[in-house]
């Protein structure tokens, strides 16, 4: 298995055809998921856990968090029909994010017109989506608007017991 720096980006986006990872995917995405959740990597990297929309056992996925003003999101940058997506939204956004330790959180799902700026922030901190999102983090604002509705962020929100 080459590395996944040494893909191209046309390779890494050929990985998802159809925003569902190959087998190549999935196996990168095993391997993360363990890294992420060992807390190995810087603390934007972590591996999402929620419950499968259909068969309710708990799934994970590697993913890259932005954060600004204290706040951390989680974009797709596979778009509407990503699974972690539709599996958080059957889960009503319950979700567990490990870095270390495992915490409970609930991912609240942010209004359509206020997504450019936080893509924007997202592809400038999470460097592995720029494939996958087909504008520059360096664009202006209002290319980023017309994204904002086919691309899903989540705030990512402590629960109080």
């Amino acid at each position: 298995m080459r590395l996944w720096l040494h893909y191209t980006d046309d390779e890494l986006r050929a990985m998802y055809l159809g925003n569902r990872g190959n087998s190549t995917a999935r196996r990168f995405a095993k391997f993360w998921s363990a890294v992420f959740g060992l807390g190995l990597m810087p603390r934007r990297w972590v591996t999402l856990e929620v419950a499968g929309r259909t068969t309710g056992r708990r799934t994970r996925f590697p993913l890259g968090m932005a954060t600004t003003g204290g706040n951390s999101y989680l974009v797709s940058m596979l778009g509407e029909e990503c699974n972690w997506v539709k599996n958080v939204r059957a889960a009503n956004g319950d979700v567990i994010i490990r870095h270390r330790r495992a915490k409970a959180r609930r991912l609240v799902e942010v209004e359509v017109d206020q997504r450019a700026a936080l893509i924007k922030l997202y592809l400038k901190q999470v460097p592995g989506a720029r494939p996958h999102i087909r504008v520059d983090r360096n664009a202006d604002i209002h290319q980023f608007e017309t994204i904002a509705s086919s691309t899903p962020v989540f705030r990512v929100m402590k629960i109080n017991k």
